[in-house]
């Protein structure tokens, strides 16, 4: 047999074994419309930021999930720092994470993030990590010593968490994290309900949305915020479905963004959504009393972190006021 025609076999057995691949490996590819175009990273600031990732061995999800506005983000020295690794237990088929076994928890991986926040001279930093089923705690226990070496380090730094699920975890690893006291709790829904099992199959929507409402009820007075993609096959009614149950969560902030097929291996981009459409979103969001919101094609989790968690503080300081 010769190499063609066992490359042609593997080929075939693994659309056998995984249909759902082979039929996004030929959905067609739609071209980006020119508001959803960004220009190529080239500036001093944008190499700058990437030495300082390098020296301290970071990794960082603007590069592994290959963010739009990397080059924006890092030319004025922000970064968003994925921790415990840059191989996911999980196979979301929006995400260009690695999936696969990943390496043991570096124990002095919390400390350097702190010098990289230091030398960066980040007044917000949101950190960020893959899944680890493997572990018991979910790494929620890293994660925790994370914060509390930036907050040793720069104690001025706000710290935002974008966190897993903790699907397979027990009560306790939410619980760590969050009485580690970051000043934002993150945890994306990603998507509506009804594509939980073609974009998210590890995941379960209810269980996030829990998640959510579980932090509110461990400390009422911490942010909390959750995102979804738009442009994966959704309707305007599933995502209103999910503002409400967001809501209902008591979640204080919002975003939405255009996703972004990564390779012609992952899910498909259904269409690609307006900037008007962003807007009635946004429109939408707030009136069902969402304190922040950020709804444009480029929105990311922690496009303009640091900007927005100084108007959601402003707002809740003026909702109270009131």
């Amino acid at each position: 047999m010769t190499s063609r025609d066992t490359k042609t076999r593997d080929l075939k057995n693994r659309a056998e074994r995984h249909p759902e691949k082979q039929r996004r490996e030929d959905a067609p590819i739609l071209r980006k419309p020119e508001w959803i175009r960004v220009k190529a990273p080239t500036s001093q600031g944008y190499r700058d930021t990437a030495k300082i990732m390098r020296e301290n061995k970071l990794v960082t999800v603007c590069e592994e999930a290959g963010c739009p506005n990397v080059g924006e983000c890092w030319s004025q020295g922000h970064a968003t720092m994925m921790i415990m690794g840059e191989i996911c237990t999980r196979g979301c088929t929006f995400c260009n994470v690695a999936t696969g076994r990943p390496d043991a928890l570096d124990v002095f991986e919390p400390a350097r993030v702190a010098v990289a926040v230091d030398k960066l001279g980040l007044n917000h930093v949101v950190i960020t990590s893959v899944d680890r089923d493997d572990l018991d705690d979910g790494g929620a226990e890293h994660i925790a010593q994370t914060i509390r070496a930036v907050r040793r380090k720069t104690p001025t730094t706000t710290i935002e968490v974008l966190t897993p699920d903790f699907l397979k975890c027990p009560d306790s690893a939410l619980e760590t994290v969050v009485e580690a006291r970051p000043d934002v709790f993150n945890h994306n829904l990603e998507t509506v309900p009804g594509l939980y099992p073609q974009v998210r199959p590890g995941a379960r929507y209810f269980h996030s949305l829990r998640l959510l409402q579980r932090v509110k009820e461990l400390d009422p007075a911490m942010f909390t915020k959750s995102g979804i993609m738009v442009g994966l096959g959704e309707d305007r009614q599933s995502v209103h479905q999910v503002m409400d149950d967001m809501r209902a969560a008591d979640v204080d902030f919002l975003t939405i963004g255009q996703y972004l097929q990564p390779t012609p291996k992952h899910h498909a981009v259904a269409r690609f959504v307006t900037p008007d459409e962003f807007k009635s979103y946004e429109k939408a969001a707030y009136g069902k009393g969402f304190l922040m919101v950020s709804a444009t094609p480029l929105t990311r989790s922690s496009y303009h972190a640091g900007d927005d968690f100084a108007r959601l503080r402003a707002a809740r300081l003026a909702k109270l006021a009131d």
